[in-house]
């Protein structure tokens, strides 16, 4: 009697563990949003966003970011709801059309044979998150994807604050979508000053 009782206490307990391994706690699906709608614009000029390239630590589904020292602390249930370079591609090149009031985008690779005017290379060097800041380092480069000339790269950075208090993952989309947004406007001014000069080039010839 004592060995059923034991057996039957062993399986209950078994179908507890069992229960309690397959309830486990739903995701959370994040994305990249674009600061500003794009709006109805003409087709010049022709972007081009890519290649995007991201650091190996940043390139899994979960958010990533510092929790001290060289540490860094992976989210459990905090995910990407597609590849971190693909948001990040997507919302520079949202934010970039309505910079630009363009609707001529293109996103890497594109068809040689219609290059766009300018072409955008996105290398993030870090995206990180400690308590009270979000910190993006970004090496670009514009360039005219037609003769391959290289325009400008640099390597920049931006800073965006967030709340007080302990960090937590599900605020950390929306701050890096303000540093994406940043880190746009930048490459907007960038592109803008070029168009002046190759008119003014132009004028001259």
């Amino acid at each position: 009697m004592i060995d059923k009782l034991q057996r039957c206490v062993a399986g209950l307990c078994l179908l507890l563990w069992l229960s309690a391994c397959g309830s486990s706690p739903p995701s959370n699906f994040y994305r990249l949003t674009p600061a500003v709608e794009p709006t109805p614009g003409g087709q010049h000029p022709a972007l081009g966003v890519g290649p995007v390239d991201i650091p190996e630590f940043l390139n899994r589904n979960s958010v990533v970011y510092a929790s001290g020292g060289n540490q860094l602390q992976i989210a459990g249930t905090e995910r990407w709801a597609e590849p971190l370079e693909y948001g990040i591609g997507r919302v520079v090149g949202l934010n970039l059309s309505a910079l630009m009031q363009t609707e001529n985008l293109r996103f890497f690779p594109w068809d040689v044979r219609q290059a766009p005017d300018y072409g955008i290379r996105i290398s993030v060097l870090d995206l990180d998150a400690r308590e009270g800041q979000a910190t993006l380092v970004v090496d670009w480069l514009i360039y005219k994807p037609g003769d391959g000339a290289h325009i400008t790269r640099q390597i920049s950075q931006f800073k965006q604050p967030l709340a007080p208090g302990q960090l937590t993952p599900s605020e950390l989309p929306a701050a890096y979508s303000a540093l994406f947004y940043e880190f746009s406007q930048t490459v907007a001014a960038a592109i803008k000053d070029q168009m002046q000069r190759d008119a003014s080039a132009a004028e001259a010839n």
